[in-house]
């Protein structure tokens, strides 16, 4: 199956690259294949004529830019001598002549392309290439943070299904309940999230399956739970801020709440008491 990012992402992007650009019409999608996109978002378009259409590379305009890893663009479309004219009927019926498409490119691979367009012939400026080169870089993120959740998900299912694991492999299972923790903020896809969420709670289960204890009844807050998720691992208040996309000053502040839920004293408390009450692996 093609890989997909939530829509909700996609269409952030488009959004963006229209209001810091100007232009009226963005639309994009990823590469169902090595060499096929397909247009799956628009955004300010006056059809659906271009929905569906599938893009191949070295094909048209957004082709060529997947093709060659890099933003292209044209003055007018339909008059273009630099590429092929595949599109042009869809093209034509929504009415756009200027148009940029720009790659969205993660560890070197071409994932999608993203497009900008005016109705007029134009020629655009540094300004609307870096603005569609912004929007194309949202995209990437959302795919990098989607890459590593999956790889994530994958290695810690395989590690929680043996509650007898080594000490040194349940370490493991901890670093990895931590940096899942650290993911879910930045997932925008509800589903993906929910996802993460289930598999740090049956991380933090499967603790109290190897040395079942009483539930004390606390319960942290999800931003809580990431700070001492953080801290077990021995990151300080600097390094968990920095992890978490937070202030210093906001971790102290979480950390001082979760140690007075837990009736701790310290953070090691906090840690020792999150972890029998079944909140950390």
């Amino acid at each position: 199956m093609p890989e997909s990012v939530d829509a909700v992402e996609m269409q952030a992007a488009l959004l963006r690259l229209r209001r810091t650009s100007g232009l009226p019409v963005a639309f994009g999608g990823l590469l169902a294949d090595a060499r096929h996109a397909r247009i799956a978002e628009l955004n300010g378009a006056q059809t659906s004529v271009l929905r569906g259409l599938v893009i191949s590379a070295g094909s048209g305009l957004g082709g060529k830019a997947i093709a060659l890893s890099r933003p292209c663009a044209v003055t007018d479309y339909h008059s273009s001598r630099h590429i092929s004219h595949e599109y042009d009927l869809a093209v034509a019926e929504e009415g756009l002549r200027s148009v940029v498409a720009v790659p969205v490119v993660v560890r070197r691979r071409v994932r999608g392309v993203l497009y900008g367009a005016l109705r007029e012939p134009i020629t655009l400026g540094d300004r609307t290439f870096d603005a569609a080169v912004a929007a194309a870089r949202d995209v990437e993120q959302a795919l990098v943070v989607r890459d590593e959740v999956q790889q994530l998900l994958a290695v810690t299912r395989e590690q929680v299904t043996d509650p007898r694991a080594a000490p040194e492999a349940w370490e493991d299972v901890r670093e990895a309940h931590r940096e899942l923790r650290a993911l879910v903020p930045k997932v925008v896809d509800p589903a993906l999230r929910d996802e993460l969420l289930a598999v740090c709670g049956l991380l933090a289960s499967a603790a109290g399956a190897r040395t079942p204890k009483p539930s004390s009844g606390v319960q942290l807050a999800p931003r809580e739970l990431d700070v001492l998720a953080c801290v077990a691992a021995g990151a300080t208040n600097a390094v968990a801020a920095e992890r978490l996309g937070l202030r210093p000053e906001t971790v102290k502040g979480y950390l001082r709440s979760a140690m007075r839920k837990l009736g701790a004293h310290t953070r090691l408390q906090a840690v020792v008491a999150a972890r029998r009450a079944g909140l950390l692996p």
